[in-house]
């Protein structure tokens, strides 16, 4: 798809919010909706999960209207996971008509938040998730914000698990990202971001863990994301205090010039290429077929 031709400033970011279930990523959503309308900037709202049983928020677009989950896992002998990935693959199918919508909106919105299925890696690596995703990302600034449960992340295993889903996702999209460290309401993320700008204090804490296989393999993990922790735009949040929430937005901003900066040159490079690909396979079919035109004429 090309990238269509906007003035920059008229182009809305789109915040991609990802998060395994229970990370709170669909209050995270409610509550950065309600910050936005508080501020006067109304953002156009997308729900892409089938499943979700009660949206906290208003969603302009929601899947949940289009495709009925249940009925596909019926109809299709699906279980729960199975059905999500049906769903989300026939909302695909259509998906041109939700960015013809986007973009007759562009000018009136400056934010388009898109929750995405709780269960994370239908979204992150499915067919279906790409494709949204990379159109999205060929239209308009589209930022990925990862939702991390705080609590969750207390031990060092479950921090670098964390991590590396996080660094998974990054290498997958390849678009400005910005992890949340959601919860903070209930454990400072402190911590976290101590280990993440600290390789003695992650080994340290790592030390104070029973398994020495794990200890040797998460200190090994951790030499090898040191370049990806120092790339990394962090923040804390509390979706139910709102605590954090406007230096999200900072980050998101800081994402949205990386966007123009390094992410659209690389993709309007790989669309001129594709095009100079296309234009020459054409020209060595014309020139064959010519060819075979000549040798019958003789």
């Amino acid at each position: 798809m090309d990238v269509i031709e906007t003035k920059r400033d008229e182009k809305p970011t789109v915040i991609i919010v990802i998060g395994m279930a229970g990370s709170g990523k669909t209050t995270f959503m409610q509550r950065i909706n309600s910050h936005l309308r508080e501020k006067g900037d109304i953002p156009y709202v997308l729900n892409l999960d089938p499943a979700v049983t009660n949206l906290p928020f208003e969603a302009n677009i929601d899947i949940k209207k289009t495709i009925d989950y249940k009925s596909v896992m019926k109809d299709y002998n699906l279980g729960p996971n199975g059905a999500i990935l049906t769903s989300l693959n026939l909302f695909t199918t259509k998906f041109d008509q939700v960015l013809n919508i986007l973009e007759k909106r562009a000018g009136g919105v400056k934010n388009v938040i898109i929750d995405t299925p709780g269960q994370i890696e239908i979204f992150t690596w499915s067919a279906s998730g790409s494709i949204i995703t990379d159109s999205l990302a060929s239209t308009f600034p589209t930022v990925v914000a990862y939702v991390v449960d705080s609590v969750r992340t207390e031990s060092p295993m479950t921090f670098m698990s964390n991590m590396l889903y996080a660094c998974s996702i990054l290498y997958k999209t390849q678009l400005p990202f910005v992890m949340v460290f959601n919860k903070t309401d209930i454990v400072s993320h402190e911590r976290c971001l101590e280990w993440l700008r600290d390789f003695e204090k992650f080994q340290e804490a790592l030390m104070l863990e029973e398994d020495s296989y794990m200890n040797s393999l998460m200190n090994s993990m951790s030499l090898m994301l040191d370049e990806f922790y120092n790339q990394m735009r962090v923040v804390g949040v509390s979706s139910v205090t709102g605590a954090g929430i406007p230096d999200f937005f900072v980050e998101v901003e800081s994402a949205r010039k990386e966007y123009f900066e390094d992410y659209l040159p690389q993709l309007e490079k790989k669309v001129a290429e594709k095009k100079e690909k296309e234009a020459g396979e054409k020209q060595a079919e014309l020139d064959a077929l010519l060819g075979d035109l000549e040798v019958k004429d003789r």
